[in-house]
């Protein structure tokens, strides 16, 4: 464990090893009650989820093909 000041400002900061081991420069903080939790955040937010749903929602063309048949009942109510 490893001690920590906080400044007038309410800033700290987080031991070099950690930062590297993460990689990253940003992190979530979550107030806990009694504990905060510092999680990191991916730098780009994008880039870490292209592939994320990979698999999962079928192919390309069946969502093409969902979306033409949504705009078309859509178009039909109107």
């Amino acid at each position: 464990m490893k001690m920590a000041r906080i400044t007038a400002g309410g800033q700290i900061s987080l031991p070099a090893s950690v930062r590297r081991r993460w990689g990253t420069s940003s992190v979530s903080v979550e107030d806990a009650g009694d504990h905060v939790v510092l999680r990191p955040l991916p730098d780009d937010p994008v880039a870490s989820l292209r592939g994320a749903l990979k698999g999962k929602l079928g192919s390309s063309e069946s969502l093409r093909a969902r979306a033409r048949k949504d705009e078309a009942a859509a178009e039909r109510r109107r």
